[in-house]
This record gives structure tokens, C-alpha cells and sequence, in this order.
């Protein structure tokens, strides 16, 4: 019973990771503005494979996982008191296999399922007025401020009987500062922001392993994040990308765990181009440089998108 609790707990952990990677992902030029009323749906499919590091929090080895998440998200550009603004909402979902060795013996597990939804409202604080169409392209972008709130919603695959689950039973808050600067065909982007959670109050809970009912929380996660592109021409750009989170320890019952502190960090590259008027193609690479606790996968991501003007325009 010993060994298959120290399992679950593994498992537990590796699934956590999943959420955490996608809250961490590198997103260049998210605060770079686009005219009034555009559109884009967007279709992105993830691969994540790689260790997990425990920091000593539990006596494991071998700990993988390998998993895909595909993402079907939508955005849209707006007016707010003259200023550019966008909306996006995105929905995840999950399928892989985990694998752990303690004291000799390994298991695999498989899941499937919704991860929960994203939602982000970014607003434009200096240097982007909302802009039609016609205006914008004569516009050229000097320096942009802007803030934003991303949102993930409890709406993935939870069940509180099990310990491992694509959802995380609890909200999910982002208020974050961007800065962005265009020098030529050079843009360089900068990120600041802070992760808040609410508690998961009924995680792992009436099941043989304990009948009554228990709650996790995690503090606070400060996140920076910055990149550096060049435009070859119009919607064909690349850039170098990396980010460093720190924070977020974890408390079961008021217990908190302080082999659970996060300080890491990603580097990678993205990579877009045009395939036709409406739609382009964007891939991206990523790994871990420093992980003192948590995944550390390589991530592989390709995009489709689809984009259009709306009315008026």
C-alpha cells in the first residue's frame, strides 16, 4: 500500500507539470497590436517529452512523460476608450503517458481529456491607438505599452477521487505588464507578471485513501518572460524566446511543502510565415535551461491560423 501511494504521488506531481508548462509557455508578440476588428482562429498542436526533477520532494527516478495537447483558440481585436485592445479564448486538450520508478518498480499511466480553458483580455496602455485597417498601415510601431489579464478556467477533466487529472479544480489569474519596441525589422518584448490561484478545495479526497475531504493551495508565482524578433518581410518573422518563473510553493491542508519552490526557466525559438492572404503557419521550439522543480520537457509546437477583417473595417 506504501509503494502505490508513493506511485500516486508521483503521478500526481507529473500531472501538475502539464498544467504548470502550459501556463509557462513562450508567446512573442503578445502585446503587439493589430487593427480594429480582426480575427483569427487558430489551431496549434504541442508535444512535450522530457524528465521530471523532484527536488528531493520524493524518493523517485525515471520520472517521464511524454503527452500532446492540441489547442483550438480565437482572438479578436477592439476598440476600448480609443485605445487597441484583444480578446482570446482557447480550449486544451490532453492525451499522453507518464512513467515512474520507486525502489525498483515502475508504472505507466494514460490519460485523456479537456485540460482547462484559457482566457486573456490584453489592453493597449501607450503607443496603439485603435486603429481601422487603412490607418494601420501607415502606422508605424515605435514603443508599445500594454497590460493584460489571462484567466484559466476550471472546465478540464477533474475528478476528486483521483489524484491525477488534466483539470485543476481551481481558477488561475495573470495580470501581466508588456513592453514592446520595433527598430527596423528588429522587435524586441519584454514580460512581467504575477500568477495567483485559488485553493483547490477538494483535491484527492473520498476515496479509500482518505475518506474525508482536503484542500490544496500554492502561493504565488512571479513570471518574466522576453523575446527578440526580426521581420524578413511581412508575417514572415523569427525570434529567440526565453522566460524565468519563480514562487509557487504547495500546501496540503495548510502543510506546506517547501521542496515544492519553483525556479525555472525555458529558451527557444519560433518561426512564421505566410501560406496565403488569411492564413500562415507558425512553429516553435523550447527546453528547460534550469529546472529545480518540475517538467523539464523539450516542447515542439506547430500552428495553423486563419485571419480575416471584420465590419466595419
Amino acid at each position: 500500500m506504501r509503494q502505490a501511494l508513493k506511485l500516486v504521488s508521483l503521478m500526481a506531481v507529473v500531472a501538475c507539470s502539464v498544467n504548470g508548462l502550459i501556463a509557462q509557455d513562450l508567446a512573442p508578440r503578445a502585446f503587439v497590436i493589430t487593427p480594429l476588428h480582426s480575427n483569427a482562429v487558430t489551431v496549434a498542436w504541442s508535444f512535450y517529452d522530457g524528465s521530471i526533477n523532484f527536488n528531493g520532494a520524493l524518493p523517485v527516478a525515471d520520472a517521464t512523460g511524454r503527452y500532446s495537447v492540441p489547442i483550438l483558440s480565437y482572438y479578436h481585436s477592439f476598440n476600448f476608450f480609443g485605445r487597441s485592445a484583444n480578446v482570446v479564448a482557447a480550449l486544451p486538450y490532453g492525451v499522453g503517458n507518464f512513467k515512474g520508478t520507486i525502489n525498483g518498480a515502475g508504472d505507466n499511466l494514460y490519460r485523456s481529456g479537456l485540460v482547462d480553458s484559457i482566457f486573456r483580455v490584453a489592453i493597449n496602455l501607450k503607443g496603439g491607438p485603435a486603429m481601422p485597417v487603412q490607418k494601420f498601415v501607415k502606422w508605424n510601431q515605435k514603443v508599445l505599452l500594454g497590460a493584460s489579464l489571462k484567466v484559466i478556467a476550471p472546465t478540464g477533466q477533474y475528478d476528486p477521487t483521483k489524484l491525477i487529472n488534466w483539470g485543476t479544480n481551481r481558477w488561475s489569474f495573470k495580470p501581466e505588464f508588456g513592453y514592446s519596441q520595433r527598430w527596423g525589422k528588429v522587435v524586441l518584448d519584454g514580460y512581467l507578471g504575477v500568477w495567483f490561484f485559488t485553493t483547490n478545495s477538494d483535491f484527492w479526497s473520498r476515496n479509500i485513501y482518505y475518506a474525508g475531504t482536503r484542500s490544496q493551495s500554492q502561493q504565488p508565482i512571479g513570471s518574466l518572460e522576453g523575446h527578440l524578433s526580426y521581420d524578413f518581410k511581412p508575417r514572415l518573422w523569427a525570434s529567440l524566446d526565453g522566460n524565468f518563473w519563480f514562487g509557487g510553493k504547495t500546501a496540503v491542508n495548510g502543510i506546506e511543502n517547501p521542496l515544492s519552490e519553483q525556479n525555472n526557466s525555458r529558451l527557444g525559438g519560433t518561426f512564421a510565415f505566410p501560406i496565403t492572404k488569411h492564413q500562415s503557419l507558425k512553429f516553435a521550439y523550447s527546453n528547460g535551461t534550469y529546472i529545480r522543480y518540475g517538467g523539464n520537457y523539450q516542447n515542439v509546437t506547430a500552428a495553423w491560423q486563419y485571419s480575416w477583417f471584420g465590419k466595419p473595417n
